[in-house]
């Protein structure tokens, strides 16, 4: 050795090239995993029980199977159960439904979806038919919503004067006043919670909706909640101190 120090020269680091295509697929990763702790929550998120202790699911032949006792472990108070729709659809799953929530202790009451396009008394009778007096069982809901396949739009009054033979016939036969339901959209176009008296039910994804003229006494908190041992939909809800 001369005294001389060899040196070694480092090599240079590869520089990754951002092509189009990797920006394409770096950002869509990114969008999987903010995507997916996003579904994460909403799948499991429900309202606070200090303000909202009473909370509950509706479950339609959709919801399929039903383990009883998980639903109850996951915060289940009561189940409304949709019954009919219209003047000729029954639910096929709300005698199984109605009965495991009796065995399993859950309150329990039943939905109509109301029809824009059918009289309201065929609607009563179909109800009526489908649903048992039963002293047990919550108000009645009529669901108020645009429904696919039927284009009608009547006028505020005969709806109105509609809806009201529906609910005279129904509460007769339940012996509770109904619990009306009307979604954004139908209550923007008709206003029904101006036109007839009647506790609302409103609905809004993780936030309190606004949407009616007067105070709300349930909320649809969610659409997206998700119970282990219920293999399909659901939908989340609260009732109001």
């Amino acid at each position: 050795m001369t005294g001389r120090t060899t040196q070694h020269r480092a090599r240079p680091r590869r520089r990754i090239k951002l092509t189009p295509l990797r920006l394409m697929v770096g950002t869509l990763l990114l969008a999987a995993l903010i995507g997916g702790g996003a579904t994460l929550f909403a799948r499991h998120w429900t309202p606070s029980r200090t303000h909202f202790p009473t909370q509950g699911l509706i479950l339609t032949a959709e919801s399929g199977e039903i383990n009883w006792r998980m639903a109850r472990a996951a915060g289940a108070d009561f189940a409304y159960i949709l019954a009919t729709s219209g003047a000729g659809s029954r639910d096929p799953a709300f005698d199984d439904y109605l009965a495991g929530a009796r065995r399993n202790g859950l309150r329990y009451g039943a939905i109509h979806r109301f029809s824009l396009c059918e009289r309201a008394s065929g609607q009563a009778t179909r109800f009526i038919a489908t649903v048992p007096r039963d002293a047990a069982m919550l108000p009645p809901v009529v669901q108020l919503d645009f429904q696919p396949g039927c284009a009608d739009r009547p006028s505020r009054d005969m709806l109105l004067a509609e809806l009201n033979i529906f609910l005279n016939q129904i509460e007769t036969h339940s012996a509770k006043p109904a619990i009306l339901r009307p979604s954004h959209a139908f209550e923007a176009r008709y206003d029904v919670a101006g036109g007839i008296n009647r506790p609302l039910w409103l609905e809004g994804n993780f936030f309190p909706p606004d949407y009616a003229t007067r105070r709300w006494v349930m909320w649809t908190a969610s659409t997206y909640r998700r119970v282990d041992g219920i293999e399909g939909p659901i939908e989340w809800n609260a009732v109001r101190r």
